[in-house]
């Protein structure tokens, strides 16, 4: 199945509000990590947690260990947090994970928050 991002955006938000919804804010970030990623599965998308994403810094490929927290249909990159509140840098960081990727959506999702949508931040990568 051929989905956009804009369909995989979708798919993930609706699965994210599901899991915000059950579990509320205050877990950690990996409780939510684990959860997310089951949904995502269970709707029939194609998901990889804690990806590697080498740095290649001009002709050498460094192991550095960067990981996407969930990456589906190797298309959209998920970064979750739970946090107080969204900064610079979170946004940054998935910007250079989209860079690093070649991936065009990113999806930056702060689950410490009473509605989930007032925690989500679509960020593009101009390629």
């Amino acid at each position: 199945m051929f989905l956009t991002e804009n369909e995989i955006s979708e798919k993930v938000i609706g699965c994210a509000i599901e899991v915000h919804k059950a579990l509320g804010p205050g877990l950690l970030e990996s409780a939510y990590l684990e959860c997310l990623f089951y949904e995502l599965l269970k709707v029939g998308l194609y998901v990889e947690k804690q990806k590697p994403l080498p740095l290649v810094y001009k002709e050498v490929k460094l192991d550095v260990g960067y990981r996407i927290d969930i990456l589906v249909e190797n298309k959209v990159v998920i970064e979750l947090k739970s946090v107080e509140a969204l900064n610079d840098i979170h946004i940054a960081q998935v910007l250079t994970y989209l860079k690093l990727s070649g991936c065009k959506l990113g999806l930056l999702m702060n689950f410490n928050v009473l509605r989930l949508v007032d925690g989500i931040k679509r960020l593009v990568n101009k390629l």
